[in-house]
């Protein structure tokens, strides 16, 4: 991983282990996140979805920071700092800066559906706090969609350096490309990792890598390199599980896998609720398929 563009390389957006009454136990974080660089990952990005970044106090969204870069380093530590308002998002990427953490990642506002000039206005005021910031495009969930021309836009102003790609259109890497080659396109769901590596992305801010690091790193190297017969391979046998990095249940999904793995995944925080019996199967299925390909 370059030190000028931190957020290249495999960057997983970290699961948070929660213990039975629900509290963050911040020695089993750092001992992940310690675990994710041993197996082939570059940095983890703290306090995205998968982290429930939304059910957290101010306390534990900075301690899960300060935790993670005491851990592996701030260089390859990239926090989420989505926040309803825009002051409020600047406030944390100043506690990141502070942290020592190299760059931030920053959704749009997501309060409501905000216009152009409400985007534009945003990653202005975070841009302030002086850190690279990484856009988060995730019009499934936020209902604003940072399009091509809109992140060129951001780019050229000096308020991103690249976007995490969630839309799952992988068109829309070609478009960047040539409207600003510039920015860094990372891939942002796990289940298109394959057709965006081909694409010319430069990262992954990955979600399966909790539980599968090393498979997951294999892959994605592969898939830059151009090592399409071993990425397909790989990617047909992961595609199961990667495929519910885009559903609702992600956090929850996830979290099952680690534990079928012999990692800690644990429970996750309401609002969010255990996988139905139907959808607890599928996972464990596929997971356990994995484990006995080798994958884990």
């Amino acid at each position: 991983m370059t030190d000028h563009r931190p957020w290249r390389g495999i960057l997983v957006a970290t699961a948070l282990p929660l213990t039975d009454d629900l509290s963050v136990d911040y020695d089993k974080y750092a001992e992940h996140c310690a675990w994710l660089v041993e197996n082939g990952c570059d940095g983890v990005v703290p306090n995205g979805s998968l982290g429930e970044y939304q059910v957290l106090t101010p306390e534990e969204r900075a301690r899960v920071v300060e935790t993670a870069v005491a851990a592996i380093g701030g260089a390859r530590v990239m926090p989420g700092v989505a926040a309803y308002g825009s002051a409020e998002s600047r406030r944390w990427a100043e506690q990141a800066r502070d942290a020592g953490c190299a760059s931030v990642m920053l959704l749009p506002p997501n309060a409501y559906r905000a216009d152009e000039r409400s985007v534009l206005a945003h990653y202005a005021e975070v841009a302030k706090a002086g850190l690279p910031v990484v856009a988060y495009n995730n019009p499934i969930d936020t209902k604003v969609d940072l399009v091509p021309e809109l992140l060129a836009t951001l780019h050229r102003e000096g308020w991103i350096h690249a976007v995490k790609e969630f839309s799952g259109d992988v068109r829309r890497a070609y478009r960047l490309a040539e409207l600003v080659p510039e920015l860094d396109l990372l891939i942002g769901a796990d289940d298109v990792l394959l057709e965006l590596a081909i694409a010319g992305a430069k990262g992954w801010v990955a979600g399966y890598p909790n539980a599968l690091p090393a498979a997951s790193s294999e892959l994605y190297h592969a898939a830059v390199d151009g090592d399409l017969a071993t990425a397909k391979k790989l990617y047909e046998q992961l595609h199961p599980l990667l495929r519910w990095d885009s559903q609702v249940e992600f956090v929850q999904a996830i979290k099952l896998s680690m534990d079928i793995v012999g990692r800690y995944g644990g429970p996750v925080r309401p609002p969010r609720v255990p996988l139905l019996p139907e959808q607890e199967a599928a996972v464990r299925t596929a997971t356990e398929r994995a484990v006995a390909a080798g994958l884990a």
